[in-house]
């Protein structure tokens, strides 16, 4: 099983305007509305997939019950904690010729120290060993920066694996819990480790250093340019394939998820990269959140390009 957590989740929604113009009326002519929030995203991408996965996180409101009925639409499992605040909702202005976006997150509700404590006892009760759990994304205001470190202790002690993709002080306490994966970009691995980061080729030494804090693997990502992969021996990159960019919004989730597509069948390191860059750049070509499915997902797959870096 792949579990998602989804501590401060939205509802992403999408406005396709004819051009991006300043100090001016614009008029849409597409809406859209996803279940958003990176680990529904990458929920959604794995589901797509023909992954089994369950949704975990906090929702709230009547935007946190379209979330979620919008997800059980979709054919996806969810079990979520009920909050007393009302779930944010995410906005994207996007051209139709998508060479521009605005993208503009609301903080989001603040969680009860009872309702923190109820996630905590939630992942208690279904940490298995052998599941992959995915912890994505902000904290919502309340929770404390450690509150991932307390998940990932939970879930591994039982002998499950956790993957990491956060940044700042949640991704520094958390590194220190030695969860399984941990995901930080190019700008995030710069400031987790003071040590400058810019191409897959200078990461080495900030790619030791997070192993050194007890990271097991190093997945980071360089956006449209790719993304590599370390297991503290072997550091791989993957050089994304060209396509016409469409919406790249949710696209690293999608990457995530392809990554934990191919861990969970048991792939090798470098593969199961292949599968996360394919993933990735699938979502990256289609309008809104999209996510592609297993055939179209294949279709980038053999244009990945594997590399070991020295």
């Amino acid at each position: 099983m792949i579990y998602t957590v989804t501590l401060n989740p939205a509802l992403d929604r999408e406005l396709t305007v004819p051009e991006i113009r300043f100090n001016d009326v614009l008029r849409a002519t597409v809406v859209r509305n996803d279940s958003g929030g990176k680990g529904f995203n990458v929920s959604r991408a794995l589901h797509a997939l023909g992954a089994e996965t369950i949704a975990l996180g906090f929702v709230g409101g009547e935007t946190g019950a379209r979330i979620a009925r919008g997800l059980a639409e979709l054919g996806i499992a969810t079990d979520f904690i009920a909050i007393s605040g009302e779930t944010r909702t995410n906005i994207s202005i996007v051209s139709e010729t998508a060479t521009h976006h605005i993208k503009v997150n609301e903080a989001g509700p603040t969680i009860t120290p009872e309702e923190q404590t109820a996630m905590l006892l939630q992942v208690e009760t279904l940490a298995r060993e052998g599941d992959w759990w995915v912890l994505s994304g902000s904290l919502p205001k309340g929770i404390v920066p450690e509150f991932y470190a307390q998940i990932i202790e939970r879930v591994q002690r039982v002998g499950g694996r956790a993957m990491l993709d956060t940044s700042g002080a949640p991704l520094k306490h958390a590194c220190a819990a030695r969860p399984f994966i941990a995901k930080p970009n190019a700008f995030e691995a710069t400031e987790l480790t003071g040590i400058p980061v810019t191409t897959p080729e200078d990461a080495g030494a900030a790619v030791a250093a997070i192993h050194a804090l007890g990271v097991e693997t190093v997945y980071m990502s360089f956006g449209k340019a790719g993304a590599l992969i370390s297991d503290g021996r072997t550091c791989w990159f993957g050089a994304a394939p060209t396509i016409k960019e469409r919406n790249p919004i949710g696209a690293g989730d999608c990457a995530v998820a392809g990554l934990m597509w191919g861990l969970s069948r048991g792939l090798p390191l470098p593969e199961a990269l292949r599968w996360g860059i394919a993933s990735g750049t699938t979502a990256a070509s289609l309008p809104g959140t999209g996510v592609g499915d297993l055939a179209l997902v294949s279709s980038f797959f053999e244009q990945v390009v594997i590399r070991t870096l020295g």
